[in-house]
């Protein structure tokens, strides 16, 4: 992929979801904010960015990280927040079985030990399919594939939430619902 594409999806993912005020500019609740607003302040930021840049950016995320209005007039980034003022309202979903959450092998002793926890953001990531979380896994290090038995935590009353992405949230995961998946050559330590 084009390095001037990755720059900018990096930078996207900073402002739209942790320190919009970096470059000066607001996210509402939802995380929008107008893109007309975002050039200017980026390019006053000593970023070139333009409207074909970010429409190019936005198609192209493999991961589907960002979302441009109806209008065309806005862009947001559809999880991953740790910006306060941003609280996304995500549809409860009954949620598959089984999840699966990529980390590095120097996490898991830690996540056995205190379950999967949002941190700074607003929700824990969890991804459908074996391989996505081993992918997530390995930019940390050598990835460990953790299963969530989900549907033991949803008859316990946890929520989740399907982004427009694909990707489910949920609050927290504590440790008894976790366990080392394998397969895939991911989880073996």
């Amino acid at each position: 992929m084009n390095k001037r594409i990755v720059e900018t999806s990096k930078f996207l993912s900073f402002v739209l979801r942790h320190q919009p005020q970096a470059i000066g500019i607001d996210l509402d609740r939802e995380g929008w904010t107008d893109i007309a607003a975002l050039l200017v302040a980026a390019n006053e930021d000593g970023r070139r960015l333009d409207r074909a840049l970010i429409d190019e950016v936005v198609q192209t995320n493999d991961k589907g990280r960002f979302a441009i209005s109806g209008d065309g007039l806005r862009i947001r980034a559809l999880q991953g927040h740790s910006s306060a003022g941003v609280q996304l309202t995500h549809r409860a979903l009954a949620p598959p079985p089984v999840l699966y959450h990529g980390t590095a092998t120097r996490f898991v002793a830690a996540i056995e030990r205190q379950g999967l926890r949002a941190g700074s953001r607003h929700h824990v990531h969890l991804s459908q399919e074996q391989a996505t979380a081993a992918s997530v896994g390995a930019r940390y290090g050598m990835p460990v594939v953790l299963r969530i038995d989900a549907a033991a935590m949803a008859a316990d009353g946890f929520v989740f939430y399907l982004a427009d992405n694909g990707v489910w949230l949920t609050e927290a995961v504590p440790p008894r619902y976790l366990s080392r998946s394998t397969g895939a050559g991911v989880g073996a330590t």
